[in-house]
């Protein structure tokens, strides 16, 4: 049976940069590269001549597995670990190794196994480099074969793709470590969150009782509800849950029927399913009725009224009202509800709908005998959709029941409609913006990872500007354009001669001269899009294209802006094009480290900056060292 990874390129480069966190040395070897060792090994293979590394690697990539040993150097120690891996395809082996000079446990007889053990118990090669969580291969190799007696939930991100193909990939990321954040805030330190799958979830709870179970799981589904995704105003949060109780079960079991009560729950969206509350084949062919008031005999008569068409669900006060919406989420399509009841009244009940989002997906038709203009009013405004007065007209409620059902169905699907129409869109601006920076990129010698980069700074500059001060009132629509325009920000340097432009060494003043012209070339390449100039995407371009070079003393170029005379967009790009510059190699520059980057940045080495920006670069440096891996 095959134990190896089958991943993309990227998946690997995430995994190396979560790998480095514990090992300083971290490559992948490629097939190539592979095959040239293994015909090493074979000509050394009669003397035994040691390949150290080399050889670990090509035992890995021989027999498609882990390999982990002690290296002894001299007075030395080196753990070095390879795993066989298959990215985009084609075979490679991830090699990674680590000095252990100085701690006495590897001095010990059978090092090799102390080393094997040091590997399975380090858990830090087990981590999710984007959420944190531990990853798949943590379920595999450390969880998979246990028996154990646990809460065990699997959990969906409902409308993922909208998130990474609608706002783009940045925002899917920061949905996923919203996900996994609020998790961590309402579970145990016993308890495990392993990111299973792009965006689902399998969460372990030893020890849970079966009433604390249920409980907790609506409210892990409450509270992300209402959590905020950073940078991303605008989305709402909301998950899917499927959770049984194991006893003294195989987890594997456990998972597969968790994740059969999981995808019941995304029938609905927003909704928990356990063995105890799982909605029956009936239940599933029939829209579901919530009918609140504290007298039987009126949630009788309009349960008679509607019982052939829907299936009725009953509370009796507000309280159980919040219960089931709770426990069936989407699942019900929409609530009677009464005014004045014991506990908690409707219009309290209102309140805590409005505050947790729920009335924008389940409508509410208010039922009482208060007609006073006062309550009618109070009702519609705090968002129901229709209000019936007792007595009632089995005819009047069914009739209003189901339009309104109808008319929420079709708002929920011309949203969908306009959604995917967005999507499109902006999937296509994105892709031609994306084809026509990496021209630039290529005429100009240097790595499309230019492009991506600038874009990933820019985000994570300007998130970290919106949380720290409320001066530049950026709303979602333009953080979600100046990332998409900050792509556009060279585009002026194809009108600048290659000898120039790629020049190895130091341009002469001339030359620079020559050089700083792209800012208003590009700016003028937008300028000509004359059918589109009341576009936000082109303003926006404009702005980052002729002033990314300026600076806050006032002395960049072209125009010797100072201060916030500079747009933001321009401003924000800039840091993050200074910072990339940096930290990349060029044809007239080695790379520097993260820190000198910093460094040089924070010191005016690179020109002065907005020193708002700068404690932004300061604050979130840790994570983009390990963002880019510098």
């Amino acid at each position: 049976m095959e134990q190896y990874d089958r991943i993309t390129l990227q998946q690997a480069q995430e995994e190396m940069n979560a790998l480095r966190r514990v090992f300083p040395d971290v490559r992948l070897i490629t097939e190539n590269e592979l095959n040239e060792l293994n015909r090493a090994c074979d000509v050394n293979e009669a003397s035994d001549a040691p390949l150290g590394a080399d050889r670990i690697a090509v035992t890995a990539f021989r027999e498609k597995k882990q390999v982990s040993r002690l290296e002894f150097v001299g007075s030395e120690i080196f753990q070095i670990v390879a795993f066989y891996v298959e990215t985009d395809g084609a075979p490679a082996v991830m090699l990674m190794s680590k000095e252990l000079s100085g701690d006495p446990v590897f001095y010990l007889n059978g090092h090799e196994e102390l080393a094997a053990r040091f590997v399975r118990n380090n858990t830090e090669i087990y981590l999710d480099s984007l959420t944190g969580a531990y990853n798949r291969r943590y379920f595999d190799e450390r969880l998979k074969d246990s028996v154990m007696s646990a809460g065990v939930v699997m959990i969906d991100l409902d409308d993922f793709k909208l998130y990474n193909d609608t706002c783009g990939h940045d925002a899917g990321d920061a949905a996923l470590k919203t996900t996994v954040e609020t998790i961590r805030k309402c579970i145990r330190a016993t308890d495990t969150l392993v990111r299973y799958g792009g965006d689902e979830f399998l969460l372990i709870m030893p020890g849970i009782t079966e009433e604390r179970f249920t409980q907790q799981l609506r409210y892990i589904k409450r509270v992300i509800h209402k959590a905020e995704i950073p940078g991303f105003a605008g989305l709402k949060l909301s998950v899917s849950m499927g959770g049984v109780l194991a006893v003294n079960e195989p987890l594997t079991s456990a998972v597969t029927r968790a994740d059969r009560n999981m995808y019941l729950a995304k029938n609905h969206k927003n909704t928990v399913v356990t063995d105890d509350n799982k909605l029956t084949a009936e239940d599933n062919t029939r829209l579901n009725v919530l009918i609140v008031d504290d007298s039987d005999l009126n949630r009788e008569i309009l349960s008679s009224m509607l019982s052939s068409e829907f299936n009725i669900l009953e509370a009796s006060n507000g309280e159980e009202c919040l219960s089931a919406l709770e426990e069936y989420g989407s699942a019900i399509s929409i609530v009677l509800l009464d005014i004045i009841m014991p506990v908690m009244n409707g219009f309290e009940v209102l309140r805590v709908m409005n505050s947790d989002h729920i009335i924008e997906d389940i409508p509410v038709i208010m039922i009482s005998s208060d007609n006073s203009d006062s309550s009618v009013r109070e009702a519609y405004e705090m968002g129901v959709s229709d209000y019936i007065s007792r007595p009632f007209d089995s005819k009047v409620v069914y009739h209003r029941v189901h339009n309104t059902i109808k008319l929420y169905s079709k708002q929920r699907r011309l949203l969908k409609l306009v959604t995917e129409q967005i999507n499109e869109r902006e999937k296509y601006n994105s892709m031609m913006i994306g084809i026509l920076s990496q021209i630039v990129e290529f005429r100009n010698g240097e790595s499309g990872l230019h492009v991506i980069h600038i874009r990933t700074l820019t985000e994570m500059l300007m998130e970290q500007l919106v949380r720290k001060t409320d001066r530049y009132s950026l709303n979602n629509s333009q953080k979600l354009l100046i990332p998409m325009a900050s792509a556009l920000h060279d585009i002026g340097k194809i009108g600048i001669d290659d000898k120039i432009l790629n020049k190895p060494g130091r341009l002469t003043d001339q030359e620079f001269e020559i050089m700083k012209t792209h800012t208003v070339i590009g700016a003028h390449m937008i300028e000509s899009l004359e059918q589109y100039q009341n576009e936000e995407l082109i303003k926006t371009a404009h702005d980052i294209c002729r002033w990314h070079h300026e600076r806050w003393d006032g002395r960049g170029y072209p125009d010797g802006l100072k201060g916030d005379e500079i747009p933001v967009s321009a401003q924000i790009v800039s840091l993050a094009d200074v910072y990339d510059a940096l930290v990349s190699e060029r044809v007239y520059k080695k790379a520097f480290t993260h820190e000198t980057a910093i460094s040089m940045i924070l010191n005016g080495e690179c020109g002065q900056f907005n020193p708002v920006l700068l404690e932004c670069m300061t604050d979130i440096a840790q994570d983009i060292k390990a963002k880019f891996g510098t």
